[in-house]
């Protein structure tokens, strides 16, 4: 638990030097493109475009979903898929990337995941409140259930930093980890309620309610489109989750305290 305690106290100390670096990290990635941060809003709307066409009109002929339009259910639902599959892939090879700038510092490199998805924070919230804002012109206006994205959005936050804090270690020591991390998350993403939904009660169901993505789109809809305590309502599966994100928290911070020193090595 030490590990643990660690890793908390310099998240803590280093709160500002995160926010001041994941802007700095924003500013370069799309620096020298000619739309600039445009990017991390044109390219979620292209994806979901794609998805609709496939799964709304080809698949599901654009049917509605508990009276809700398949586009809304579709937006609300992968909103939070770009930010948690983007974090975790960029946070996974953070270190290994970003290792030789800070080596001869007396840097935490526990932030170094952090503050990378901390930098993909900022679309995922303005690509939340344009879909949020999409709803309310077609007619689903927001409820007081909204609030609930208080805690949904840093749950999100909560889960991807507690597996990248594992995988950012992991990366150092195995370089097979970012394309183990590709296959995990495509497995992740379709056995998921995004694009489809299971038969209620079914063991896909079941199975998939293990998958912690699961419990994040569906409270993203419950949020902003079912008016639903979701957390309330569905208080077990909201327990499982935040053990998952405890035990990849603890698993994290005791791989990464016990390999950090020696990451030079590895490199």
């Amino acid at each position: 638990m030490n590990s643990v305690l660690v890793v908390l106290k310099e998240h803590l100390k280093s709160f500002y030097l995160i926010q001041r670096l994941a802007q700095f990290q924003l500013k370069i990635t799309n620096d020298s493109n000619y739309l600039g941060l445009a990017w991390e809003m044109i390219n979620p709307v292209i994806q979901i475009l794609v998805y609709w066409f496939v799964f709304g009109f080809g698949i599901r002929s654009n049917q509605p979903i508990d009276e809700i339009p398949f586009i809304y259910w579709l937006l609300v639902g992968i909103s939070m898929w770009f930010f948690i599959n983007q974090g975790a892939l960029e946070g996974t090879k953070s270190i290994t990337m970003k290792y030789n700038q800070v080596a001869k510092m007396n840097f935490p490199l526990s932030i170094i995941p952090t503050y990378i998805l901390t930098s993909k924070l900022y679309g995922h919230l303005a690509l939340v409140v344009s879909i949020i804002i999409l709803c309310a012109i077609f007619g689903i206006m927001p409820s007081i259930y909204i609030i609930q994205l208080l805690i949904y959005i840093p749950f999100a936050f909560m889960f991807t930093m507690s597996i990248t804090l594992l995988t950012s270690t992991l990366a150092v020591l195995v370089r097979d980890t970012q394309m183990a991390m590709q296959a995990i998350f495509r497995i992740l993403f379709y056995a998921s309620p995004i694009l489809w939904v299971p038969q209620p009660g079914s063991i896909p169901e079941k199975l998939m309610m293990l998958n912690p993505i699961y419990f994040i789109a569906e409270s993203y809809r419950a949020a902003i489109l079912f008016k639903e305590w979701y957390f309330i309502t569905h208080w077990e599966l909201a327990l499982y989750n935040v053990c998952v994100i405890l035990l990849f928290f603890i698993l994290g911070s005791m791989l990464h305290i016990r390999y950090r020193d020696h990451f030079a090595d590895f490199m």
